[in-house]
C-alpha cells in the first residue's frame, strides 16, 4: 500500500510564508510526477504546482512567482514553499503522486488527506 502524508499547514498572515511537505511511503517501485492541489470552500480542486521525476516544475498562473515546488527523489518527498501568501490562497492543500507500486502494473495516482492553509490577519 502507498501512503502520502502532508505536513506543515497552518495559519499565516497575508504576505507571509509557509512551507508544506509531503512524504510518500509504502511499496513504491517508481514515483513519476508529484504535485500539489488545493480546494477552497465552495470551489473545485485545482492544480497548484507539479514537478516531474527529473525536476521540471509547472505552476498555476495564480501562484507563479510566489510558490516554489521541489522534490527529493531519495526521500520520496515533495515540498511546496509559499511566499507572499494571499487570503485567496486559503484552502486545503493535497499532495498527489503518480506512482507505480506493483511490478507489471501501470502507475496510478495517489492522494494525501490534505493539510489546511489559512491566510488571514
Amino acid at each position: 500500500q502507498v501512503q502520502l502524508v502532508e505536513s506543515g499547514g497552518g495559519l499565516v498572515q497575508p504576505g507571509g510564508s509557509l512551507r508544506v511537505s509531503c512524504a510518500a511511503s509504502g511499496n513504491i517501485l517508481s514515483i513519476y510526477d508529484m504535485g500539489w492541489y488545493r480546494q477552497a470552500p465552495g470551489k473545485e480542486r485545482e492544480l497548484v504546482a507539479d514537478i516531474t521525476s527529473v525536476g521540471v516544475p509547472k505552476y498555476a498562473d495564480s501562484v507563479k512567482g510566489r510558490f516554489t515546488i521541489s522534490r527529493d527523489n531519495a526521500k520520496n518527498t515533495v515540498v511546496l514553499q509559499m511566499y507572499n501568501l494571499k487570503p485567496e490562497d486559503t484552502a486545503i492543500y493535497y499532495c498527489n503522486g503518480y506512482i507505480r507500486a506493483v511490478a507489471g502494473r501501470a502507475a496510478m495516482y495517489y492522494w494525501g488527506k490534505g493539510t489546511l492553509v489559512t491566510v488571514s490577519s
